[in-house]
């Protein structure tokens, strides 16, 4: 095998319009250090072919029939959270962009995106980067400079109990579970419980997912006094 071939990014597209799809093998297949391994048309599709051939990168669409891009990011980002998971879709609406974020997606670009651009986007994915058009980048930055001042919400945390929500704040500040256990003078495996239960109810995949939750509820803004 050559030497190149060994460092060729493996990738897994997945989008419901086959002439989409060949434009787009055609612009990645020509770039020399990028392999497109398989091809989806369905979220059901992309899981299984994300867990049989392991790609590094997935090109994501949102809207599918049946499970659509988000649900299929949370399951591979869930079984497979090593695989890199760009988004690139016709969608630029915020509940879009954000809840692509919490599933898992590294990346977000519009399909009227520029083949370098895409390019670029891809590689930086496939190098462990985070990478968003400059449409969204603005919608990203207008966000996290509204939540700073934002009146807290309790009514977006509805399903959590006063404890979990309590355990969510001191999360949001950056506390680990043996921080918080000695805090509230509960055992770890009390608090390793309760955080699992919030990255359930939240659906949230991980802790960065659901202090960016919890902050768009108001969360975090006042280091050492619990949310209430």
């Amino acid at each position: 095998m050559k030497e190149n071939d060994k460092e060729k990014l493996r990738i897994l597209l997945v989008d419901d319009h086959p002439m989409f799809c060949e434009g787009l093998v055609a612009t990645l297949q020509s770039e020399e250090e990028l392999e497109i391994v398989g091809i989806a048309a369905n979220g059901e599709e992309a899981v299984r072919l994300a867990e049989n051939l392991q790609p590094d990168i997935v090109l994501m669409d949102v809207s599918m029939p049946g499970m659509n891009g988000i649900e299929a990011t949370r399951e591979i980002n869930r079984v497979s959270p090593h695989i890199g998971i760009l988004m690139l879709t016709m969608f630029d609406d915020d509940s879009s962009v954000f809840s692509a974020m919490r599933a898992g997606a590294s990346g977000y670009l519009l399909k009227g995106a520029q083949k370098p651009e895409i390019v670029r986007a891809v590689t930086a994915v496939g190098g462990g980067e985070a990478i968003f058009s400059p449409t969204i980048a603005r919608k990203m930055m207008f966000y996290f400079d509204t939540i700073v001042n934002k009146t807290p919400d309790d009514s977006l945390l509805p399903q959590l109990t006063d404890r979990e929500r309590e355990i969510l704040e001191w999360i949001t500040q950056g506390l680990t579970n043996a921080e918080i256990s000695r805090k509230l003078s509960l055992t770890l495996k009390t608090i390793r419980n309760h955080v699992s239960n919030i990255l359930n109810k939240l659906q949230a995949v991980d802790r960065t997912q659901a202090i960016l939750i919890a902050r768009e509820a108001g969360m975090g803004k006042n280091p050492g006094k619990p949310f209430a």
